[in-house]
């Protein structure tokens, strides 16, 4: 394995993104009193359109402003309320990351749909997704590489002695790659993206934005390999659904950092959140599988829930990330 250096502290846990609720100020609170080490920018996808996965995002395009029509978002001739909603949402979001977290000084992370996923969403003004649409695509690369370049900055604004850690959330990368993105009618789907040009957006989009970056997919068959073509830093899935640890083993090996996602986002059967130690133990059975020595465990792998928590209740929500933040605690004092 290398010797080198991840942008998180031993030991370190975090969120996926989403909690349940719409109060900002509630939602920023429980992000830094249960994740100190590593605390991200929560996403509250219930307060409507705008604070959605897609359209959050869609709000950091530079020069392609976004509108809702027929509640999908698509690309608009001009900016109009929708897209002034959304970015409305986000100001104010940072604007109380800044005043509750004055004077932090660690990584703090912040999270994104990735070019791909909004490819698949986003539709344009002549109908179809832009995925349909191979200049499109590249257009909205570096449409959403600049605005990443400005929201980065806008942190560092309001956060002038933190880190910031980019998570770029990818749940459609699999179906862009296989070819499983349905079209309009449903009766069909677009063509399979070819991987190495996606892998080249990706890396054009990593540099671009010029900060340590993860790739968040909570699908099955996250494309591991591809991931660390890119130059990201990690890569965030869920446990439960690894099933070919080849690859995986493949990519941490060679460097590839791992947010861990060991924590379900619904409470199990029992009615209960896990334990510390379950989730730990979720953790360090699949580094033993991998043959890989616990020394260097807390170092390369963040604890994080599975996926994210806006479907859970708050107690639930708060409770998981406890769980993953005394977890991440305990690997490190093995």
């Amino acid at each position: 394995m290398t010797d080198q250096a991840w942008p998180w502290p031993a030991g370190a846990a975090t969120g996926i993104g989403s909690l349940p609720g719409t109060d900002i100020a509630e939602a920023q609170r429980i992000v830094l009193g249960e994740l100190p080490a590593l605390p991200h920018l929560p996403e509250l996808p219930a307060r409507g359109p705008g604070a959605d996965l897609i359209g959050r995002t869609a709000g950091l395009l530079v020069e392609l402003p976004v509108e809702l029509y027929a509640a999908r978002w698509r690309i608009a001739p001009r900016p109009g309320r929708d897209l002034r909603r959304a970015r409305d949402l986000m100001e104010r979001d940072l604007d109380q990351l800044a005043e509750q977290a004055e004077g932090y000084a660690g990584p703090v992370k912040v999270q994104a749909g990735g070019p791909f996923t909004l490819a698949a969403a986003l539709e344009l003004p002549i109908g179809g997704r832009v995925l349909r649409d191979p200049g499109a695509v590249r257009d909205l690369v570096g449409s959403l590489a600049e605005g990443l370049r400005d929201h980065v900055a806008a942190v560092v604004r309001r956060l002038p002695r933190a880190t910031v850690l980019l998570q770029l959330d990818e749940p459609s990368l699999p179906a862009v790659l296989a070819g499983r993105v349905p079209t309009e009618s449903g009766l069909g789907t677009y063509p399979a993206a070819e991987s190495g040009t996606v892998a080249t957006l990706l890396r054009s989009l990593v540099e671009g934005v010029g900060v340590p970056t993860v790739v968040h997919c909570c699908a099955p068959d996250v494309p591991v390999q591809l991931i660390r073509s890119t130059g990201a830093v990690g890569v965030a899935l869920d446990l439960s659904l690894v099933t070919d640890l080849d690859p995986l083993g493949e990519a941490l090996d060679a460097g590839l950092g791992l947010l861990a996602g060991a924590a379900p986002t619904r409470p199990p059967s029992a009615g209960r959140a896990p334990t510390s130690a379950e989730v730990a133990d979720r953790v360090r059975t699949l580094w033993d599988r991998l043959s890989f020595p616990r020394a260097r465990l807390a170092e390369q792998v963040v604890v994080t829930p599975a996926c994210g928590l806006a479907g859970a209740t708050s107690e639930y929500a708060r409770a998981v990330l406890a769980a993953c933040r005394d977890a991440g605690r305990r690997l490190a004092e093995e």
